[in-house]
């Protein structure tokens, strides 16, 4: 039960940062990619598909590997 509701409450915390970053497109105030890849980042830990995509992207752009993995891992700690 408790599982459950973790992943629920990470699911909407996705969406709501994948909205913030399609609205942070086109307002100079948010920076809209970061609020996106956070989104993606948070949807991948409940959603296998996600992952490997975003997995296939980072492989495909191999600069980003390393701030990709900070930032998982960062997010990890609090999520998981």
């Amino acid at each position: 039960m408790k599982r459950q509701i973790k992943r629920i409450i990470i699911i909407v915390l996705a969406l709501t940062f994948l909205a913030f970053g399609v609205i942070g497109l086109f307002l100079p105030i948010l920076q809209g990619v970061l609020f996106i890849i956070v989104g993606l980042i948070l949807l991948s830990f409940s959603h296998s598909s996600v992952d490997e995509k975003l997995l296939k992207y980072i492989n495909k752009y191999p600069k980003l590997a390393g701030r990709y993995s900070k930032l998982r891992q960062k997010l990890r700690k609090y999520f998981e």
